[in-house]
């Protein structure tokens, strides 16, 4: 069945202070495989702008087995799943050498780029486009609700800026995975190994507002929600293994 396999080297850029990849480039790396896969299915970037379409990412799901390594290769499998309505999935096994460290699963939605209303599938592809897709799910996982987090101020605020959008002129998704985890104590990252991690992109930020995140932590997980005026724009819930 169909799989786009890509291996990645993890350059220095893309780990933080412990050597650990980084949340925003696993994200990235994610991103990048989804894109070649589209590209090589016929429905990527190129494809879908003439149409006025494109897609945006709507939750992310990753379960690591154990942490990525400066120095080591990653290998990202990824193949899309049959779409349900208005949801397209894509999901992702991750592989260091021949051994299976981790899995994901995404939801996504494709839009019109002028009007950003939801498109159907069958604004672009026909009836019979996803009859040979891999049925195949690298994880089953259905707990998409986020609850907030418990806290009555933010612990960090960020300005979005220039450097962070991406070619449909908004916050780039991987970034938000950057300014969420900027609100946290460096040490959890120290002393614990990431397990999990969860995104919702709830509403999209603009050039110059300002993302205000909120933390808490409950059942050994960490919650986090990034507002702009008290309005939800992205939930983030972190799991961790002691070390």
């Amino acid at each position: 069945m169909y799989r786009n396999i890509k291996e990645y080297e993890l350059r220095y850029t893309d780990v933080d202070a412990y050597d650990n990849l980084k949340i925003s480039s696993l994200l990235a790396l994610l991103e990048e495989s989804a894109c070649l896969s589209a590209d090589e299915l016929g429905f990527g970037y190129e494809a879908l702008v003439p149409q006025h379409l494109g897609f945006i990412i709507a939750n992310c799901y990753v379960k690591l087995n154990r942490q990525v390594k400066l120095g080591e290769k990653l290998s990202v499998h990824t193949w899309p799943i049959k779409p349900r309505h208005t949801i397209f999935f894509r999901d992702y096994e991750l592989y260091c050498g021949e051994k299976l460290i981790g899995a994901a699963t995404t939801r996504w939605c494709m839009i019109n780029t002028d009007s950003y209303a939801i498109m159907p599938p069958s604004a672009f592809f026909s009836e019979s486009a996803f009859d040979d897709y891999n049925t195949e799910r690298s994880i089953l996982f259905n707990g998409w609700k986020i609850p907030s987090p418990v806290c009555d101020k933010p612990l960090y605020s960020k300005k979005v800026t220039f450097s962070d959008y991406d070619h449909n002129f908004h916050l780039n998704n991987t970034k938000y995975a950057d300014i969420l985890t900027d609100a946290l104590e460096m040490d959890i990252f120290r002393d614990k190994n990431l397990s999990s991690v969860q995104i919702t992109y709830v509403k999209q930020c603009k050039l110059g507002e300002v993302l205000d995140v909120y933390v808490s932590e409950a059942e050994g997980k960490y919650l986090l929600e990034g507002k702009v005026k008290d309005e939800t724009r992205v939930q983030m819930r972190l799991g961790f293994d002691e070390v």
